[in-house]
């Protein structure tokens, strides 16, 4: 596999904090009070101790991305040695794991002179402004994606949170996932859309991604917060189980202010994927009962990144990554590396 990178803004951008809903950068003490002490305070952290607080989160935070490649490593070593798949077939893609009417939009895709326009009349719904809902998966390999995870959850096995903003879910690169399932439902199926529908963003390019599964459940996390993906294309369908509202809202681009902005809202359905561009500002409205699940893929292209990271949007200055990394490659093998 070729070698990814990761931007290093990775290591102090986009530090997000719950219980403001706030995305923060951090270099040194004396910038994050600077740039956010103010904002901290007409949000409600209006002692010393709060503001400590939420500062040794952000360092605990900052120290845990430096440190995720070593402990990814090492999960992934426990978990190939120690974890007992409960359904050992879901780990390798098959075709009969997909919607019939996802395998014929894929053919079309893929025939000669197949269009954006006549995509579009293919697939079950534009839910806003090139925001698609389809079928992805059957409900059967939906249930039995979904019995493997919670397998997992409730295993011994040592476990990664995905990101930041979700604190209960799934890194499926680290279950065993990438290799066999989730690279060729991209490669395969999904680049062969996004090549129509998303070809001003990288559509055509995609040669990485990050999956995880996230969990919303009463007690747990309910929502998601409005935010954009590190990512060109997205994907995310709801896996189960029984769960009412919850419904995803799409606003418009990430340089459109929010105030600037109508959201649409775009209902769950189980086993149906979503699929819009990373840098749609998004998020997920709270569930009112129930337990759901989403897979969610993260698609990159490194010939569209590559010349401008999304998350600072700034020229990539590249750290080596793990995998697939966050999608950069270097140019002429050049690895810049610099720490800002």
């Amino acid at each position: 596999m070729q070698q990814f990178f990761t931007c290093s803004c990775y290591y102090t951008d986009n530090i997000f904090l719950p219980q403001y809903k706030l995305h923060v950068r951090f270099i040194t003490e004396q910038q994050f009070k600077n740039d956010y002490q103010h904002i901290l305070r007409s949000l409600g952290c209006t002692t010393d101790a709060q503001y400590n607080s939420v500062l040794e989160k952000v360092q605990a935070e900052v120290e845990r991305r430096r440190n995720l490649a070593v402990q990814s490593a090492q999960r992934k070593a426990v978990i190939k040695e120690t974890y007992e798949p409960l359904h050992q077939h879901v780990y390798h893609l098959q075709e009969s794991f997909l919607a019939p009417e996802f395998v014929e939009i894929v053919k079309y895709c893929r025939t000669e002179g197949a269009t954006e326009e006549g995509l579009v009349e293919r697939i079950t719904t534009e839910a806003a402004p090139r925001v698609f809902r389809l079928p992805v998966f059957t409900r059967e390999f939906c249930r039995d994606l979904l019995e493997e995870l919670e397998h997992f959850e409730e295993s011994g096995a040592p476990k990664g949170r995905p990101n930041t903003m979700n604190n209960y879910g799934i890194l499926l690169d680290e279950l065993g996932f990438d290799e066999g399932l989730i690279a060729p439902l991209r490669e395969l199926y999904l680049k062969p859309v996004a090549s129509l529908l998303y070809p001003d963003c990288g559509g055509k390019w995609l040669d990485s991604h990050k999956a995880f599964a996230v969990k919303y459940k009463l007690q747990e996390d309910l929502d998601l917060s409005y935010h954009y993906d590190n990512a060109e294309v997205t994907l995310n369908v709801a896996l189960g189980k029984d769960f009412t509202e919850g419904n995803l809202y799409f606003g418009d681009m990430r340089q459109v202010p929010i105030y600037e902005t109508e959201c649409s809202e775009v209902e769950h359905r189980v086993s149906e994927g979503v699929l819009h561009r990373g840098q749609h500002m998004h998020g997920a409205l709270p569930i009112a009962s129930g337990c759901r699940w989403n897979l969610i893929v993260w698609m990159r292209a490194s010939r569209q990144r590559n010349r401008l990271c999304p998350m600072c949007s700034r020229a990539p200055r590249l750290q080596p990554g793990h995998g697939y990394g966050d999608g950069f490659t270097a140019a002429d093998g050049d690895a810049r590396c610099a720490l800002t």
